[in-house]
């Protein structure tokens, strides 16, 4: 199953059960374990079980590879393993704690010698 049906059917998926902050990063650039991460927040662990348990369902009807699923005996952060894409689910006081969206989407900053030399002459 290409990348964009499995990113259209996970988010489909969580947004059907209400998930909020759904976001979808691309990180073929920073790693070659995946292409794709979805983060999304539930409410609570009840919230966050049914969105992880809905997203497998629907990957699954779709034919889609459910490689591993972790966390879901807490369900305070549930990742999805769907190949070449990750999804975690989360809620909102480990998401923020984690911060995944900075992780991912962090490039280090670098400075070149003109933007070197042009902070030495200030």
């Amino acid at each position: 199953m290409r990348v964009d049906r499995i990113v259209k059917a996970a988010v489909a998926a969580l947004e059907d059960i209400k998930a909020r902050d759904v976001l979808v990063l691309n990180v073929v650039k920073l790693t070659s374990m995946f292409d794709r991460v979805i983060i999304a927040t539930g409410d609570s662990t009840r919230q966050v079980k049914a969105l992880a348990d809905n997203v497998q369902v629907k990957l699954k009807e779709k034919g889609a590879k459910i490689h591993g699923v972790e966390g879901a005996q807490s369900a305070e952060w549930i990742l999805i393993d769907l190949g070449s894409v990750i999804v975690h689910v989360m809620l909102p006081a480990v998401r923020a704690h984690y911060q995944l969206e900075e992780l991912w989407a962090a490039r280090p900053a670098r400075k070149t010698r003109r933007s070197a030399a042009a902070t030495a002459e200030r």
